[in-house]
């Protein structure tokens, strides 16, 4: 009788488990922090202050959905700038990362960040608490 091999043999088993994550977590990390580098490369004042916060590829690598934010309030005038950089960027993922596919890119602006900046300004706008004076009983 032949031998069965057992699941936990297998090439994709042993890969994912020694990375310790996901291969779509891997490769979300890769592409933000390729974006990110060439974002800075780009010589356009509009990219200036701009953050790329997570990027999110589709499993079949066709897509992917780039989150940034942008100091100043200027989010459109950014996302334009992106869009215009599009190819650009797209190659530099082509270049740098072993993908079986360079994903299309699209931009979004990241609304984490407008979020916690809002928190701030009402936890800055609260009076502050007063808290009671120590007992010496501890």
């Amino acid at each position: 009788m032949p031998r069965r091999r057992s699941r936990s043999s297998g090439r994709g088993a042993a890969t994912g488990a020694a990375r310790g994550y996901p291969r779509a977590a891997r490769v979300n990390e890769l592409c933000r922090e390729i974006l990110a580098e060439e974002v800075e490369r780009i010589d356009d004042e509009r990219l200036d202050l701009v953050t790329v916060t997570h990027v999110r590829v589709d499993p079949d690598l066709r897509h992917a959905l780039v989150c940034f934010g942008r100091l100043g309030r200027e989010e459109e005038v950014a996302a334009e700038a992106l869009a215009e950089h599009r190819i650009r960027l797209q190659a530099a993922i082509g270049r740098q990362a072993r993908l079986k596919r360079t994903p299309e890119l699209r931009f979004e602006v990241d609304e984490v960040l407008a979020h916690a900046e809002r928190i701030e300004s009402l936890l800055r706008q609260a009076p502050p608490v007063e808290r009671p004076p120590p007992t010496p009983d501890g």
